[in-house]
């Protein structure tokens, strides 16, 4: 048997998140696997300072499992995403988010999955994980809490990212760069709506569970209505933009700000919904007119 048949790449993008990454590192070292498949991690630093070096050198000193670093200097998670899959080897390829953790059946379910189905890729629920107890109103809201499906549900391309997916290679034949770095963020979005639209399918697994940290600063209103300008956008990137988003959000912005006041009746959660939905739509009509609230690559705080 070919030693790349039945071997999973766990591909990893991080970014000053050392304690994260150090939890996330500790919790794939001992995959549950039933002998059914090897695996091993390949981690991109697109920290300039390369502080992820240190600490996957610690992990390849204690762990049995193959571990491999790179680094992206250009901060740009496209190219990070792009240089974990250079730097991979097997036929499937799993991505996880450096805040987030996995089930320790993690990688057997989705393997499991996508051998039962035959699909091209499966993806798994990240369930909002907190440390330490958040505000009473974000826990009443939705916020960082994401949609679950039953397991077998084909996905259509809005629903595609990469915190918790296993893809079969071949999914990214004949690409040289699979994340556009045009993106600097929903560029996995971008990438899924573009390969479901050449006829690759993507089912869901539910038992495939992982956790994704919410630390305090992203409890932070601030914090919530920037990267709501942030992400409205990079929505003009998108190629299927056109005049029936940017008519959805002139109507959305005016029918958001007469709602506000009526919301924050309601209570802080659903006041906050409102808003983050308006900085979005405002996000995009600002892009258009080439303001961009912020420069940066990321929004972190």
């Amino acid at each position: 048997m070919n030693a790349d048949e039945n071997h999973i790449c766990v591909c990893i993008c991080t970014y000053k998140r050392d304690a994260y990454l150090r939890r996330l590192l500790k919790e794939l070292s001992d995959q549950d696997t039933e002998g059914r498949f090897t695996y091993s991690i390949v981690v991109c630093d697109n920290d300039h300072m390369r502080s992820a070096d240190a600490i996957v050198s610690e992990f390849h000193s204690k762990s049995k499992v193959e571990i491999k670093y790179c680094f992206e200097m250009q901060q740009n998670i496209s190219l990070a995403r792009n240089k974990t899959i250079e730097n991979s080897f097997g036929e499937f390829i799993a991505f996880i988010d450096d805040d987030e953790f996995p089930d320790k059946r993690w990688l057997l379910n989705l393997f499991e999955t996508l051998k039962k189905y035959d699909v091209d890729g499966v993806l798994g629920p990240v369930i909002r994980h907190f440390d330490t107890p958040p505000p009473k109103w974000l826990l009443k809201s939705d916020f960082y809490a994401r949609p679950i499906y039953p397991t077998g549900t084909v996905l259509d391309k809005d629903k595609g990212r990469t915190g918790n997916v296993l893809l079969k290679r071949g999914v990214f034949d004949g690409q040289s760069q699979p994340f556009n770095p045009e993106f600097r963020g929903g560029g996995d979005k971008e990438f899924f709506r573009r390969v479901i639209n050449k006829g690759y399918r993507f089912i869901w697994s539910a038992e495939a569970v992982a956790f994704e940290v919410v630390p305090p600063v992203r409890w932070k209103r601030s914090f919530m209505l920037k990267r709501a300008l942030f992400r409205g956008a990079l929505v003009p990137l998108h190629p299927d933009f056109g005049w029936r988003q940017i008519a959805k959000s002139i109507t959305a912005v005016c029918a958001y700000t007469l709602l506000l006041p009526f919301a924050l009746l309601l209570g802080q959660h659903r006041f906050m919904a409102v808003m983050v939905s308006l900085c979005d739509h405002i996000g995009l009509l600002l892009a258009l007119f080439g303001i961009r609230p912020f420069r940066q690559a990321y929004i972190t705080e």
